[in-house]
């Protein structure tokens, strides 16, 4: 068929492309060789702001090989996805060993109406990327079950599941690891042309809460309209066992949930009060502001506080953890995990750093600008137009910090030269990176998604699942940029304190 055999092509021509590790160790290369012929080539580029002249800078020089021996230590531990991503997952990993998370993610599923489990299901697969990839493993199977249970096809309810938790994983009610890592790298690529430029964690949570509910709805809509016509009822007492499963709460999950709401009010208060008073601990000691407050640069330890603090709570009252040092453990398993990110992270440093002392991002972001503002394209056809390179980017690179690493340091200085803030950049480029996960054969949990389809109908391929898949792609893509472009036209902010419109200066 058609389209089995262009995702098979898609899939040999992904499986040429290395890893994201090696990819930046190539592309790192290649950058210096790339300095030394934009060097011999005279390359340079006239600053629109001050018209200073930039010119292409020889890596591969005496001066330039002596900052890389002196500089790439630093460029590692002070490149700042690294340290924020570890601090929170230090307090996530504690929530998840405990099973804090999954039983939370349950509870919400279980209790939901019939009328309401779509709905339900997708938007806890969204909710679900505060534990990165826990959705997969936990939702998805449990979402068959529900719908298995309910009389309904539980590979419908596998779609749905799978729609939310990877199709919708850039928004949530809350932020999230990716927050502070795709933050820090928008950081680093915003300073290469500004370099007092900072966005925090935040800057997208505005966008991203509303965007949660709408593509939830979205999710929903095309799960009763175009997935599940194409499945027929499923057999009567087909895998009724599975359906008779118990995997409602255990008494001791209950308690321990019962424990962590307690907490949580108790932790809520006490942010409270170090946020609702004028002269709060909390706020900005000189002019009592919020948004430049301890608590806003701070906000991912915030964030990691609270989830170690509600995993213990949750572990001691659940009978979980019965040893303080348990907590420990759960750490040091989680970040084991890590290791791939580190090794990610180490390159990708070296790449953005090499990429900025040679001046050929900032050359390409004035150029390119130039370009932008030749077209006069509207400030939302720019957006959206961005947003669409990025959902095809995605369909042979699935890591998303990878891809902004890589992307970054171009659209970021680019966009802000014609007029578009870093937070901008960022939230168009989530909207792409999410909504074509669930269509590509790269990512790293596709084949885990068939398999869970196949256990309940066994002629259920790539292709099949691509199809399936499919329409939530199209329609997250357009409702999503539409919900952008209407966000850009009425000039909403972003998040806290982030404007779609920069005000800053930017300096070569």
């Amino acid at each position: 068929m058609p389209l089995q055999n262009l995702l098979n092509r898609i899939e040999r021509a992904g499986n040429r492309l290395p890893s994201p590790t090696l990819l930046f160790i190539y592309l790192t290369a290649a950058v210096l060789l790339l300095s030394a012929g934009a060097h011999w080539l005279s390359l340079v580029a006239v600053h629109p702001v001050n018209g200073a002249t930039i010119p292409a800078i020889n890596l591969l020089s005496r001066d330039g090989l002596a900052r890389i021996l002196t500089s790439s230590v630093g460029n590692f531990t002070q490149f700042a996805p690294v340290g924020t991503v570890l601090t929170a997952v230090l307090g996530i990993a504690v929530a998840e060993h405990s099973g804090l998370l999954s039983a939370a993610l349950r509870a919400t599923v279980l209790k939901a109406p019939a009328q309401l489990l779509t709905f339900s299901v997708v938007l806890c697969g969204i909710l679900s990327s505060i534990a990165q990839d826990t959705g997969y493993v936990i939702l998805l199977p449990l979402a068959a079950i529900i719908f298995l249970a309910s009389g309904r096809h539980p590979v419908v309810g596998i779609a749905a599941a799978f729609a939310g938790v990877s199709g919708g994983y850039s928004a949530n009610l809350l932020l999230t690891p990716l927050d502070p890592l795709l933050a820090g790298i928008s950081t680093e690529a915003a300073r290469l042309v500004a370099p007092a430029y900072s966005v925090n964690a935040a800057a997208n949570y505005y966008f991203m809460v509303a965007s949660t509910l709408i593509i939830a709805a979205a999710g929903t809509w095309v799960t009763h309209s175009l997935v599940a016509p194409r499945f027929p009822k499923y057999g009567a007492g087909a895998s009724q066992a599975e359906a008779e499963m118990d995997h409602t709460l255990t008494t001791a999950e209950i308690r321990g949930l019962n424990g962590t709401l307690i907490f949580t009010a108790a932790f809520a208060a006490l942010l409270a009060l170090g946020l609702v008073p004028e002269e709060g601990v909390l706020r900005n000691r000189d002019n009592g502001s919020i948004l430049q407050s301890p608590f806003m640069s701070g906000i991912v330890v915030v964030v990691a506080v609270y989830a170690a603090l509600a995993g213990i709570v949750f572990g001691r009252v659940s009978g979980r953890y019965r040893r303080w040092g348990e907590c420990v453990e759960g750490m040091e398993q989680h970040m084991a995990t890590m290791a791939g990110y580190l090794v990610l992270m180490f390159f990708a440093a070296q790449f953005v750093n090499y990429f900025a002392w040679s001046n050929l991002g900032t050359i390409i972001a004035i150029k390119g600008a130039a370009l932008l503002q030749t077209l006069s394209l509207p400030v939302a056809v720019t957006l959206v137009a961005f947003v669409l390179l990025t959902a095809l980017i995605n369909l042979f690179i699935g890591s998303a910090s990878a891809k902004w690493a890589l992307l970054a340091p171009v659209f970021v200085p680019m966009l802000l030269l014609a007029g578009l803030s870093p937070e901008a950049a960022q939230v168009a480029y989530r909207i792409g990176d999410s909504s074509t996960n669930i269509i590509t054969p790269l990512m790293p949990y596709f084949g885990v998604v068939v398999a869970f389809a196949q256990k309940y109908q066994k002629d259920i391929g790539v292709g099949s699942l691509v199809a399936m898949m499919l329409p939530y792609s199209v329609v997250f893509l357009l409702v999503w940029s539409c919900l952008l472009a209407i966000w850009v036209l009425l000039g909403w902010p972003l998040g806290p304190g982030a404007t779609i419109f920069p005000s800053v200066p930017v300096a070569p």
